[in-house]
């Protein structure tokens, strides 16, 4: 590091946990329109991580940054190469742990990351990516060393990496959750699912809005005691996009689900996505552990759906 460099940058300091994409892009353009920012990216993994491919740090030229590219471990070590990188403006790769200048930073797992830090001087395209997730559509966006720039991709790959010379990030909405039920075990998903930033939707005993799409992001949870009130509910959902069905009830339930189905003329290759019982784990027996056994399953459907 240069030491001249070193005495000009402010000292990093964390300005918020949030772990969201959305969130860290528009720290960005924020800290951007106020002084310069850099956007830290996760580009190599060598061995185990934390953070997949794809993970920012977006770092303001006064010092501060959100987001992770790690557990935590080298989050600050990160801020203050951005620094560096603001105030010289350039961009740079950095490693850390395995395979890096630097002895003092190791990482825990034992493995190793490089890291692209890109000084933002247009925040154009950031904001036309924000724009997007807010309307619930994916996107990519790929960093170009070579001439320090960023640009949008017209198709959008499965996941982040390297595409040739240019490293790809890829962007999804945030999984919105659509709790239909009237009950404690509602109320009990419905809190947790905010709390675990997730978008929601609580129907209760009225009908789901029409305007309210169910699309490849949503998780559909059914917490209804009675068939007939999950019935309107399910039909939409079964002929849905969603990555997550899933409907409350004891096996000999579901089986009684799945007749009432049948004569409807729902098709039998409908009912493979319905899981029931729901949840990861069961049976439970109070609503916080129903709660987060649902939560759970729909976290892992969710990345295996989108790995």
């Amino acid at each position: 590091m240069d030491d001249t460099l070193i005495t000009l940058t402010p000292s990093p300091v964390r300005a918020s946990s949030v772990d969201n994409q959305a969130d860290i892009l528009g720290f960005a353009i924020e800290a951007a329109q106020n002084g310069g920012s850099a956007l830290a990216t996760l580009v190599e993994i060598r061995g185990g991580a934390a953070r997949a491919l794809g993970a920012h740090v977006a770092v303001a030229s006064d010092g501060r940054y959100c987001g992770y590219v790690s557990g935590g471990c080298v989050e600050s070590a990160v801020a203050t190469e951005a620094l560096e990188a603001i105030v010289g403006h350039r961009d740079r790769i950095v490693k850390f742990g395995e395979g890096s200048p630097f002895f003092d930073i190791a990482l825990p797992c034992g493995g190793g990351i490089t890291i692209a830090i890109h000084v933002l001087r247009d925040t154009d395209v950031l904001k036309d990516a924000l724009g997007d997730l807010a309307g619930r559509k994916s996107l990519a966006l790929s960093y170009r060393p070579e001439t320090e720039s960023v640009v949008r991709l017209d198709q959008v790959p499965v996941r982040s990496g390297w595409r040739d010379k240019d490293f790809v990030c890829v962007y999804r909405p945030v999984t919105r959750v659509v709790i239909s039920g009237q009950t404690g075990e509602a109320e009990a998903v419905r809190r947790l699912a905010e709390a675990s930033g997730y978008a929601v939707t609580l129907v209760g005993s009225r009908s789901l809005s029409q305007s309210t799409v169910i699309d490849a992001f949503t998780a559909v949870v059914l917490l209804h005691h009675d068939l007939n009130l999950e019935e309107d509910l399910l039909r939409r959902a079964l002929s849905s996009p969603a990555f997550y069905i899933g409907a409350l009830g004891s096996t000999r339930t579901h089986c009684r689900r799945i007749d009432r189905l049948k004569s409807i003329g729902m098709p039998a290759e409908a009912f493979d996505r319905i899981k029931a019982p729901i949840g990861l784990f069961g049976p439970t027996r109070d609503s916080t552990s129903l709660a987060l056994s649902i939560l759970a399953d729909v976290a892992a459907a969710r990345s295996e759906t989108y790995a």
